[in-house]
């Protein structure tokens, strides 16, 4: 019997880094992705240093051909895809007034136009999977803010309610391919891309990647009969 798989996007540091982390822990071979080749090697070698079974391909996620390609690769050395992690994002603030368009576009691109074609190119290893087991899982990393928009993180927000809107209607469509889609909604998560606002959230206040992985591990514990599409994952007192 082969070891599960997965693909876990923006997998080189913070949330992606840890998901792969416990995964490969789990027993999956992994396909882990970002776009600077530097960082995802090191955390590459990590990962491989710890026993796991890992496939590093550096990709920009506005690429489709990109995105076809390290599918093919997962698929040529791995053969199947149990777990899809939708992880990599990026968030750039702005005033209303202020928006360069070259932003917006990014931002759309990389946070939800990825997300749809990678379902699009695993979707056949997914059917597969599904079939075997109906328990296979996508992950969407949305975000607290997408229930939650705030000023300035406008577009970031419309971005991730729009991953919540997505992952609801995949539920719909490919549930009855035993394919189980959840939108992960956290609010600060104690890595390096909330430095920005640890002046006025400390970082003991924050999330914990671990609270991140521990979800996940529920996910994949739960019957064929279960379905969550979404977790909210808020500090004490906060508004979501």
């Amino acid at each position: 019997m082969p070891n599960p798989a997965a693909i876990v996007t923006g997998a080189s540091r913070g949330i992606g880094y840890a998901i792969a982390d416990a995964l490969g822990a789990d027993g999956y071979d992994l396909t882990i992705s970002a776009r600077k080749p530097d960082t995802l090697e090191r955390a590459a070698q990590e990962l491989r240093a710890k026993g796991y079974n890992v496939e590093a391909v550096a990709l920009n996620l506005r690429d489709e051909a990109a995105v076809a390609d390290i599918v093919r690769r997962h698929a040529e050395r791995f053969g199947r895809l149990d777990v899809l992690v939708n992880n990599a994002g990026v968030g750039i603030g702005a005033a209303a007034g202020e928006h360069q368009t070259k932003m917006i576009d990014m931002q759309f691109a990389v946070n939800i136009r990825a997300v749809i074609l990678f379902y699009r190119e695993c979707l056949e290893l997914l059917r597969q999977t599904g079939a075997e087991h109906h328990s296979a899982l996508v992950v969407n990393m949305a975000s607290m803010a997408g229930r939650s928009p705030q000023p300035w993180l406008s577009v970031y927000a419309a971005t991730k309610a729009a991953v919540m809107a997505y992952t609801r209607a995949m539920n719909l469509e490919l549930g009855k391919d035993g394919i189980k889609s959840v939108a992960f909604c956290p609010g600060w998560v104690d890595t390096d891309m909330t430095d920005f606002i640890k002046g006025e959230v400390p970082a003991e206040e924050m999330l914990r990647t671990s609270d991140i992985v521990e979800a996940l591990r529920f996910l994949l514990r739960v019957s064929p009969a279960c379905v969550v599409p979404e977790i909210v994952f808020a500090r004490p007192g906060e508004n979501w």
